[in-house]
């Protein structure tokens, strides 16, 4: 059994990509996004238009991540699925290097993360950002730059976490579906099964009730996750 978890939204509180776009982008990058949005566009040719949009220094960049914050229940949420034999794997349609700060940022360096990649040059004095589609999830049908269907393909049993538009397509094929946002409206839209959640300190409980197989939480992972 693997679980899968969208970054954006769900594991962030807020998207991590608007919140940089918005501080280092000039207004080009709302204009796109209204494409995305209109559907006229896919999100893998949105963002790699938005993203060389960034006038920023590295420094600054990670001055802004540093402020980010997480679902305050996803750690114990991770601790739990570790102890309980349960691999974790971020999956998103976001920026790599974004995600992995602000994990890193919390004490989360030993969870695999599949995103968009960041390439950066630094030239004169000026900093250049790009993205490039991660090699093993380009070639998605829906027009994304992580093709989530096909990170979860093959794998027999697989728990789906997610909250928003990227996690459309991938809803379908989970075996077991744990929703909120938009992602929840669209499933019960689309008839597709799922369990609707708050944040990650709900979670460990709901996934107890719906796989009662799996091992009880240890008290002090409750705890932490509801204090």
């Amino acid at each position: 059994m693997q679980i899968f978890s969208d970054f954006d939204g769900t594991i962030s509180i807020r998207d991590v990509t608007d919140i940089v776009l918005s501080c280092f982008a000039g207004s080009q990058w709302e204009d796109i996004e209204q494409e995305w949005k209109d559907g006229r566009i896919g999100s893998a040719e949105c963002m790699r238009r938005q993203i060389p949009l960034i006038r920023a220094t590295r420094h600054e960049l990670d001055a802004l991540l540093d402020t980010v914050a997480i679902d305050p229940g996803f750690v114990a949420f991770r601790d739990y699925c570790r102890e309980s034999g349960l691999p974790v794997t971020v999956v998103s349609d976001g920026v790599d290097y974004f995600i992995r700060h602000v994990l890193a940022l919390n004490g989360i360096r030993d969870l695999p993360v599949i995103a968009n990649i960041l390439t950066h040059r630094g030239v004169e004095g000026q900093d250049t950002y790009a993205l490039a589609p991660s090699a093993a999830t380009a070639g998605c049908s829906a027009g994304s730059g992580v093709c989530k269907c096909k990170v979860i393909g093959g794998i027999e049993r697989q728990i789906y976490i997610g909250d928003g538009r990227s996690d459309f397509c991938v809803s379908g094929r989970a075996g077991l579906v744990f929703a909120k946002g938009k992602l929840a409206e669209y499933c019960s839209d689309q008839g597709i099964s799922y369990i609707a959640f708050d944040d990650f300190t709900d979670l460990i409980p709901k996934m107890q009730a719906a796989l009662p197989g799996i091992a009880r939480a240890p008290r002090a992972l409750l705890q932490s996750s509801i204090a």
